[in-house]
């Protein structure tokens, strides 16, 4: 007995001078993008960010803002769209449903003339795409849905349908999702690496920049996404599963849903100031103070960006992109989301509507704060 008590203080007492020495060391250098570890242990995921791009190349100044994207098939600007109920659970707090017709098995339906992610989402990922950043297909419509229930108080004709206008419809950027389920939180924008091919720092820096200008609050990370170019979701089963490694080769990083955007960012990612929120958003300065390169984009208390530092590089990168824009373009985005039918503050019922105008004034304001900045990075 004697002979095990002295084998477990020498344990203790080489445990304790292995510490000790560990303690005293020099720290370790942080792990490269190519062999960062998530928490879930997968450093292939972590290598395919590392090759990451936020951005592509494309013609600003020929971007039809009205339109939208045109694939698979772009939907006008207040068309009737007829299609039938999915039931079926989809995540978030907005109001929304799926439903299906013979040209789309599955189109998710934001509505609501209150809801002002209706207005918020089409403004952010039309924006985001003209400019080349990623973003998901959004299309302000008329939505009649055959069998939706009465408790979503649409205006309901003829027994089985009900008609929600205005609404927002939704077709995914072409790709396929890395791995279901599994967004990218900001912080993890910082893995990427120019030398591995991935984004270079003024793409990076001007996509976060560009989420202060639209106040981008609901920044948690099953907010953004990671897809594959080229692919598609049936390429490969792994895929499904989301328990193998799959090759990416063109792996990107975009925001997947921005519908609480142009308004102003707050803790709780309230909607009411949050989204399509004329006042709060044209009162909303870009940067944090006068003189520093601080985005002005406090997190909330599930956000991942939060007052980011954007360098030199990024801003003129981004300003460049917004100069590209005409003045006709930037009443297309307005006109297109129908931000008409939308309170200049939706939490005051006196405010009145904003008009196409002033919501164009106010991007040109808050355009010019980014063109007019000097960073010293």
């Amino acid at each position: 007995m004697a002979r095990v008590y002295i084998a477990l203080i020498c344990l203790a007492l080489t445990g304790a001078l292995s510490h000790s020495t560990l303690g005293a060391s020099e720290p370790s250098p942080a792990p490269s993008a190519a062999t960062a570890k998530k928490k879930d242990g997968s450093e292939y995921r972590a290598a395919v960010i590392a090759r990451a791009k936020v951005w592509q190349p494309t013609d600003v100044a020929a971007m039809d803002l009205k339109t939208g994207p045109v694939s698979p098939r772009p939907f006008a600007t207040g068309e009737t769209i007829t299609c039938t109920y999915l039931d079926e659970k989809l995540g978030g707090k907005t109001p929304k449903f799926a439903c299906a017709n013979d040209d789309n098995p599955h189109l998710k339906v934001k509505y609501g003339g209150d809801n002002g992610e209706v207005y918020g989402e089409v403004l952010a990922s039309r924006l985001l795409w003209a400019l080349g950043f990623g973003a998901d297909h959004m299309y302000s419509v008329r939505v009649v849905c055959r069998g939706c229930p009465s408790s979503f108080n649409g205006v309901e004709r003829n027994g089985q349908e009900s008609v929600f206008d205005p609404a927002a419809v939704e077709h995914k950027m072409p790709g396929a999702t890395f791995r279901p389920g599994d967004g990218w939180s900001w912080e993890e924008l910082d893995l990427v690496d120019e030398r591995a091919g991935g984004a270079t720092r003024a793409e990076r820096d001007a996509l976060k920049l560009l989420a202060v200008f639209i106040q981008h609050t609901d920044s948690k990370a099953n907010q953004q996404r990671l897809i594959c170019l080229g692919e598609t979701d049936g390429d490969k089963p792994a895929r499904a599963s989301g328990k193998e490694p799959m090759p990416c080769d063109r792996p990107f990083m975009l925001i997947q849903d921005a519908g609480v955007t142009f308004g102003r960012a707050n803790r709780f990612n309230g909607a009411t100031r949050g989204s399509a929120n004329l006042k709060a958003w044209s009162r909303t300065p870009v940067w944090q103070d006068a003189n520093s390169c601080v985005g002005n984009l406090p997190k909330s208390a599930t956000g991942t960006l939060d007052d980011p530092a954007i360098s030199e590089e990024g801003r003129r990168f981004l300003a460049d992109l917004l100069t590209q824009l005409s003045d006709a373009q930037i009443h297309d985005l307005f006109e297109a989301a129908r931000v008409t039918l939308r309170l200049r503050d939706p939490g005051d019922a006196k405010s009145g509507f904003g008009t196409i105008d002033e919501w164009v004034a106010a991007f040109k304001q808050k355009r010019d704060e980014i063109v007019q900045r000097r960073c010293t990075s």
